[in-house]
């Protein structure tokens, strides 16, 4: 037996805020909102979900609320990759206007990923261009 990664659950101060700001980061949807939680789903799971088998369909973000502020850096993050055909530097700009700021993880200038926060200071990478 295995287990589905369900999803991934990001505390935040502003749960809605935040939750709003990563799905225009994605481009994913908004599924579910409470004052208790907000879930997000890539937009093609809404229709393409319930026809895969349980362990195929893909995890979520989470995002509730809590009353403190995050203090020091994520033991945690996401690392997300633009495909060969996009522009990198331009996918980054956009995060930047969106909200997201640089961060200083003790990367160095040789790596080839850029470490970047979202609005309420979670660090995430934005990789090298994939193929796959």
């Amino acid at each position: 037996m295995t287990l589905r990664w369900y999803s991934t659950v990001i505390e935040a101060h502003d749960h809605r805020a935040l939750a709003a700001w990563w799905a225009r980061a994605l481009g994913w949807d908004a599924r579910f909102a409470t004052d208790e939680e907000v879930v997000l789903v890539p937009p093609w799971a809404g229709e393409l979900g319930p026809t895969l088998p349980f362990h195929q369909v893909p995890p979520g973000l989470v995002f509730v609320p809590v009353e403190h502020r995050k203090q020091g850096k994520n033991r945690l993050h996401l690392d997300f990759a633009p495909h060969v055909s996009q522009d990198r530097d331009a996918e980054i700009e956009r995060l930047l206007s969106l909200g997201a700021t640089r961060v200083d993880a003790g990367q160095g200038p040789e790596v080839t990923w850029d470490v970047l926060a979202d609005p309420e200071g979670n660090e995430f990478c934005v990789l090298s261009s994939r193929e796959s």
